[in-house]
């Protein structure tokens, strides 16, 4: 089981963010750290608990990493793209403390406490998966999917695009960015129904903005691993 710690006794004092002491890190650790900072700041935007103000700085988040993600990545001593993904990071740290993640967190924790997987990979992994998902649930039921529509727009910096176009474009990335599977972490189909009760009843998931149910949390998995 991998569970949260929290207390008011672990919040600093004060916290020095400097771009400049992430020119050493591997290549593998910007593209799992910065998708988990894209997905901290995604799944607060759509989380049932969003609100106006967390909203602004899960877009402002949002917009740095489509700039400057891939940059971090390839060219890891700029340090313009190294300062939007510190502040993303900074701006996703403090939507999740204040907003409830979603249904990529709630099957991150158990995969995490299972298997060896780092949990930045499992996010990339699981969010292209879990946006699909959460889209057609919503689309079923009528409800309105223009949060999404609007992630869309902020990714592919595309004013014409739409919910689909994120998806895909979170897809590419994950290609891009060459995050390993899942399943060269151990996982596989004969894990899915005790991940999916899990993940079920984690904190975060109810933070999703649609309830899912069992064979959509299978579906996820299925795309996923």
């Amino acid at each position: 089981m991998k569970v949260s710690l929290r207390s008011d006794f672990m919040y600093p004092d004060f916290a020095v963010v400097d771009p400049e002491i992430m020119v050493s890190m591997p290549t593998e650790l910007t593209a799992s750290t910065g998708v988990d900072a894209l997905t901290h700041l995604l799944e607060t935007f759509v989380s049932n608990q969003s609100n106006p103000f967390i909203d602004m700085f899960c877009r402002e988040g949002m917009k740095r990493i489509s700039q400057s993600l891939e940059t971090a990545y390839f060219n890891g001593s700029d340090l313009n793209a190294l300062e939007d993904m510190a502040m993303a990071s900074l701006l996703g740290g403090m939507a999740l403390a204040n907003v409830k993640l979603g249904a990529v967190h709630g099957f991150a924790g158990p995969v995490g406490g299972m298997f060896p997987a780092p949990h930045g990979v499992v996010c990339a992994r699981f969010l292209p998966a879990v946006m699909e998902m959460n889209i057609a649930a919503l689309m079923r039921q009528n409800s309105d999917i223009s949060k999404f529509d609007e992630i869309a727009k902020i990714l592919t910096q595309n004013e014409l695009a739409v919910a689909e176009d994120g998806i895909v474009w979170v897809k590419n990335l994950v290609q891009k960015l060459k995050i390993a599977s899942l399943s060269s972490f151990g996982i596989t189909s004969k894990d899915f129904a005790e991940l999916a009760a899990k993940a079920k009843n984690s904190s975060s998931m109810k933070g999703n903005p649609v309830v899912l149910n069992d064979e959509e949390l299978i579906f996820i998995l299925e795309k996923s691993v």
